[in-house]
């Protein structure tokens, strides 16, 4: 890791701007990045846009700009370097040696915090199988003092090479092993969503872009205590708590870790057994910034994501939106979401969208409400009469279903108006079609 109690790392973030990119976009990208510098824990002492024409393939920047990179990095007392892009192996190595610092970029930056972040046993076998096979590819980078090669004419290769090979076997173990760990979490994890399935509480899942306040919105719902702080990926680990529906139903929401534009493939495919959690919801509650300037753009991040894993609308997932912190909009922007919001609401081709602030606690209930109205959407309503003989059966409307009306009568006949879901209705049918009327 490279946060330790002492000293504090002092950074500088550099964010390559191309020319295809618009410039508003591009300080937004450069304060995303100083955010991530931030959850990381270090120091930005200084933060810079890089205008490139063509990348290098060697150093990724020009000579010129790494030696202006290098004088105002110095002039700051730098340690590390953040490139918020992709550097290639070669290009890192390179950059470490012409500025004689660590360099990283945004996919070992993500790491490192996804790294601090863990904390479960299963987080941490998630990101250390990440880590491991974003490091395969640098090996070469620990090796440096075995680089030199051994004289003469023969074939056998020099120690250095031996010597790398041979780590490159032992990190493969170690990844193999990892994949075994965690195959074993995924199958866990399967018989625990078997086990809800057969549950009668459905299951809603948040989702949305980091320090989106999912977690916030998590805590308002069901008090569910869990970490917050305006920092990117404050949170990382799945949390479960029980939600109560406005008409007393149960339910189940999890919070999931959130997703972020280039999020790493590594990162995706490690994350693969939690990610399954959204897959296998009920119905995915997208949070958003809406005051963020680039909240259209997160929002087509985010769906991707989704669609890697196969969740979403895009594969018969029910979905909605929520229009957090309209705390910090203004009047005019406030009417024109309000308005987006009925629309939402009244036509079948759009996501329907419920504006609230977390912060001031408004627009709660009528989420609350929309919740309940998707997740019950497949429901019947169904009359029965249990007789005397069968109050089993009450017993078991009362657990699975939700009881709108109940009459006893004087022969003991109970008359019941439940609503129950799709599934157990058929149940009910099947078992006791002499009681449904």
């Amino acid at each position: 890791m490279i946060i330790q109690d002492t000293p504090i790392e002092h950074a500088m973030v550099l964010h390559p701007r191309f020319r295809f990119a618009r410039v508003d976009d591009v300080d937004y990208d450069l304060e995303e990045a100083v955010g991530l510098a931030e959850a990381l824990g270090v120091v930005t002492k200084a933060a810079r846009i890089i205008p490139i024409r063509d990348m290098k393939v060697s150093n990724y920047f020009g000579s010129g700009q790494i030696q202006d990179i290098a004088a105002e990095a110095s002039a700051h007392d730098v340690t590390i370097m953040i490139v918020n892009a992709t550097l290639s192996p070669v290009q890192q190595r390179n950059l470490e040696r012409i500025w004689k610092m660590k360099v990283i970029d945004r996919t070992g930056l993500i790491l490192e915090i996804f790294g601090l972040r863990a904390a479960t046993k299963e987080g941490q076998l998630q990101v250390e199988l990440a880590r491991m096979g974003y490091e395969r590819s640098r090996l070469v980078r620990t090796w440096t003092h075995l680089e030199r090669q051994r004289g003469g004419t023969g074939t056998v290769a020099g120690p250095g090479e031996t010597q790398i090979e041979s780590d490159r076997r032992v990190l493969n173990d170690k990844m193999a092993k990892l994949k075994r760990e965690l195959e074993q979490v995924r199958r866990t994890r399967g018989l625990q969503r078997q086990k809800r399935k057969r549950a009668p509480e459905r299951v809603a899942a948040l989702v949305g872009y980091t320090n989106a306040g999912k977690s916030t919105l998590f805590n308002l719902l069901t008090e569910g205590g869990v970490f917050v702080k305006d920092m990117l990926f404050a949170t990382l680990d799945t949390t479960h708590r029980v939600l109560t529906l406005p008409s007393g139903q149960p339910a189940i929401l999890s919070d999931t870790v959130g997703f972020i534009s280039d999020l790493p493939t590594d990162l995706i495919d490690a994350f693969r057994a939690t990610l399954e959690e959204v897959k296998e919801a009920d119905l995915l509650i997208h949070v958003r910034d809406i005051s963020d300037p680039l909240t259209e753009r997160r929002r087509e991040e985010v769906m991707q994501v989704l669609d890697q894993i196969k969740a979403g609308p895009e594969h018969g997932q029910e979905i909605i939106e929520v229009w957090n912190k309209i705390d910090l909009l203004g009047n005019v922007q406030m009417d024109q979401i309000d308005e987006r919001a009925q629309a939402s609401a009244e036509l079948p081709d759009m996501i329907t969208s419920f504006p609230l602030s977390c912060y001031k606690k408004t627009g709660l209930e009528d989420l609350s409400q929309g919740i309940e109205t998707f997740l019950t959407a497949g429901d019947e309503v169904l009359h029965v009469d249990v007789p005397p003989q069968n109050y089993d059966v009450r017993a078991w409307l009362h657990k699975n279903g939700h009881v709108i009306k109940e009459k006893t009568k004087r022969n003991g006949t109970c008359e019941m108006e439940v609503r129950l879901s799709e599934s157990d209705a058929g149940k009910l049918r099947a078992r006791h079609k002499d009681m449904v009327s």
